[in-house]
């Protein structure tokens, strides 16, 4: 058990990506704080992990949603923070996107991550000590056609990441992103639908551009994932970089 006696807490931590990177922090002995904005999945996932795992219930677009998360944690030394929480936002061109949708993804996506940090960091450093793993993705890093408010928006956590990691690295404290490609699950099913009814081709012909890109043939999976952030843990003198797990596609 690597992280034993250690506190994670996971955004957008009751499904998907969230989940699984709860449950492989759980398995390696950390507790684990899973926080997101529907309060039944978080129910649901911490009945599952059982002891060392409890949810709260937040909105981390929100800055008083942050602040009572934070508020609530302030007796708990959380010494992992993963920035996880995120939406896909519109699949169409850029001139068809609303501002709304626009300021959506960004709102979360990034404002999202600035909040957490700005939130927990300072015990951090005061602590002499610290990880902070921003999810960030491939497609922060290559072109995706008909996605720009997602793509903007991790290309801005990858800036935000390196520069965040010289201001807090000085004090002990890690900062690193993990940039997952394609995840099989509910999320990718949703995209290529959409990508199918835009482009007008079928959902195996929208899900085949994304995979025959990857050196592997195949998308990576939210196991996958949640392994990369143990990982990563494991890597004392990791800081300040991007971690492409994407089965091979080329960023």
């Amino acid at each position: 058990m690597t992280l034993a006696g250690r506190t994670a807490l996971v955004t957008g931590g009751g499904t998907g990506l969230g989940g699984a990177i709860a449950r492989a922090l759980h398995a390696e002995g950390a507790a684990v704080v899973v926080a997101g904005r529907r309060s039944e999945p978080l129910r649901e996932i911490c009945a599952e992990l059982g002891e060392r795992a409890s949810w709260r219930v937040c909105d981390v677009a929100d800055p008083q949603s942050v602040q009572q998360l934070s508020d609530s944690l302030a007796e708990v030394e959380v010494s992992v923070v993963v920035n996880n929480a995120g939406i896909a936002g519109p699949v169409a061109p850029l001139v068809d996107v609303d501002v709304s949708d626009w300021d959506e993804v960004f709102d979360v996506n990034v404002r999202g991550v600035f909040l957490v940090c700005r939130a927990f960091l300072p015990a951090m450093v005061a602590r002499g000590h610290g990880d902070v793993i921003n999810l960030a993705s491939v497609s922060g890093k290559r072109p995706l056609i008909r996605r720009t408010p997602y793509c903007a928006s991790k290309m801005a956590v990858l800036g935000l990441t390196s520069t965040l990691a010289f201001e807090v690295g000085p004090a002990g404290v890690s900062v690193n992103s993990l940039s997952p490609g394609p995840v099989e699950g509910p999320r990718m099913d949703r995209n290529f639908r959409l990508e199918a009814e835009r482009s007008g081709t079928s959902y195996a012909a929208a899900m085949e551009t994304f995979v025959s890109r990857a050196a592997l043939g195949r998308m990576v999976t939210e196991q996958e994932v949640g392994a990369a952030v143990v990982a990563m843990l494991a890597m004392p003198g990791l800081c300040g970089a991007d971690i492409d797990l994407s089965a091979g596609m080329v960023a």
